[in-house]
């Protein structure tokens, strides 16, 4: 969420007059709150398959929208959409077969001791139920986080999303832990960070509900290996009584090119898992799977409704979004591809001092660009982001200081989507 590369108003005057207009109408409408992406503010008017288009039809690779998980626009997804909308939209209150078939559909893709699924709109709404399942569980109110994480929008989730920046205070609940380098020893670095948090809790009279953490530390800078670095924290957070919640909505679905969830890179069972975003491929839906003898601690005495989650059309549009992944071997695509993506990139680190560390799995992919000593360098990290948007490819920046350029296309992305993105990074790279 790490805003490096966001549009500045005063450059407005620069943009021809239909543009300026009509980003002064989105301010005069939406308020100052909304952000835009890019010193120069993309105006997009269609989307089909890893491509944007633009108002007079120029074509942006989209190297960013995890969103748009097998595509945008996908034929079969769009197809599913338009024909359950034309049949029926209504709410988990009355009986209907669609949410029954997806939630045993997507279950299958669990490990066995995750049988239960609740249905949400967004990826915030799931985590604040999982927060909520959590407490009701242990007890407990504390939760661990990472120190760049970013969980949601929600007032709670606000509180343990430090990436929004100091305007949203963490809470006194929350402890933020340094995320993982990488390192051979990441796993007993976090955990002793983990264990550390623990005992800080306790020596405030706060009771640890659970750990919650996005399984490639997307925020953070993108954080991959070793594989099973995590399960030492995990081991730490239950000795204390607290629960495991994978956020998996960043990674999941395959984008990791190892199955289809982050957690299993680490050989991990989770407590609860939160999905939401690549859902849908675009339509909003999310879900929060969990351990049934959790949810029975929390449906005791708690009963639940959204009026939105998993209505037909969203659990139409899910089960679509499995077809294709299935269909189209994208887990597989995201494993090959990503890992020829990956080692372009190291090809490129090795021969400019610009490029520092290449971290990633499968198609999510966390870049470091560094200064001539080594040092993390988010300026020349938000001119590589704007100068490719002006050779139109589009990705982000993250981590605390805004120097990991952030990669994470369509799982659709080929080796020749590949070769013209390094193509534009080096044009780029040269232009500085």
């Amino acid at each position: 969420m790490t805003m490096v590369n966001a549009f500045d108003p005063a450059r407005v005057a620069d943009f021809a007059e239909d543009e300026a207009a009509l980003i002064a109408r989105r301010q005069r409408l939406l308020g100052p709150a909304y952000r835009l992406f890019y010193a120069h503010p993309v105006q997009v008017a269609r989307a089909e398959g890893v491509w944007l288009y633009g108002r007079n039809g120029e074509a942006y690779l989209d190297a960013y929208n995890n969103v748009a998980s097998v595509g945008h626009s996908h034929p079969h997804v769009v197809a599913a959409l338009a024909r359950q909308a034309a049949t029926l939209n209504t709410h988990t209150r009355y009986i209907t077969e669609g949410i029954l078939d997806y939630a045993e559909r997507l279950l299958a893709t669990m490990p066995a001791s995750i049988s239960n699924v609740m249905f949400t709109c967004t990826g915030s709404e799931a985590n604040d139920l999982a927060l909520r399942v959590a407490k009701a569980v242990t007890g407990g109110t504390g939760v661990i986080v990472t120190e760049n994480a970013y969980h949601g929008v929600t007032d709670l989730l606000a509180q343990m999303s430090p990436s929004l920046g100091p305007s949203a205070p963490i809470s006194s609940m929350v402890r933020m832990v340094a995320a993982p380098t990488g390192l051979a020893d990441a796993g007993a670095v976090l955990a002793r960070n983990v264990g550390e948090a623990i005992d800080d809790m306790a020596a405030h009279g706060i009771r640890p509900a659970a750990l919650l953490v996005d399984t490639i530390f997307s925020s953070d800078g993108v954080f991959a290996d070793p594989a099973g670095f995590l399960a030492p924290a995990v081991e730490a957070i239950r000795r204390a009584g607290g629960i495991f919640i994978a956020d998996e909505v960043q990674p999941g679905f395959g984008r990791t090119g190892a199955g289809m969830w982050g957690f299993a890179r680490h050989g991990l069972t989770p407590d609860i898992v939160t999905m939401g975003k690549p859902m849908g491929d675009g339509h909003p839906m999310a879900a929060m799977a969990a351990r049934p003898e959790h949810l029975e601690a929390f449906g005791r005495n708690v009963r639940y409704f959204n009026t939105f989650g998993g209505n037909p059309v969203s659990c139409a549009v899910g089960m679509a979004v499995l077809d294709v992944i299935e269909a189209e071997a994208l887990i597989a695509n995201s494993r090959d591809v990503g890992a020829f993506f990956k080692g372009e990139l190291e090809a490129l680190a090795a021969v400019d001092g610009r490029v520092g560390a290449v971290r990633g799995a499968g198609l999510f992919i966390g870049v470091d660009i560094v200064d001539a000593e080594g040092a993390p360098d988010g300026a020349a990290a938000a001119e590589i982001v704007n100068g490719l948007r002006e050779r139109r490819v589009l990705i982000s920046a993250t981590g605390r200081r805004g120097h990991s350029l952030k990669i994470r296309p369509p799982m659709v992305f080929s080796q020749q989507n590949v070769e013209l993105f390094m193509d534009r990074l080096r044009e780029t790279l040269a232009s500085l």
